[in-house]
């Protein structure tokens, strides 16, 4: 790697904010905010809205999505190609 080009790679906490789960990995992010690790080092923490600690397909959780709704929804703006005939 060339020196001098490449952004500061570094250990980072990120802290999920639904279920407050955190995990120390490395990465560019920085942040103005700070939290002591188990190791007794201060960190910057980064608080994300969703990781693998509170996404569905992770967890095993599924959304009820009204998909009954958006069909009707895209044949009342598109119509019913079932039903045409091409000319």
């Amino acid at each position: 790697m060339k020196p001098g080009i490449h952004p500061d790679y570094h250990p980072v906490v990120y802290q999920d904010r639904s279920t407050g789960e955190s995990f120390l990995t490395r990465s560019t992010e920085t942040s103005d905010q700070t939290v002591e690790w188990s190791d007794g080092n201060r960190y910057p923490l980064v608080v994300v809205d969703i990781s693998a600690a509170s996404h569905p397909f992770w967890t095993g959780q599924r959304r009820v999505l009204d998909t009954a709704g958006q069909v009707e929804k895209f044949r009342r703006r598109y119509g019913d190609r079932a039903t045409r005939r091409p000319s």
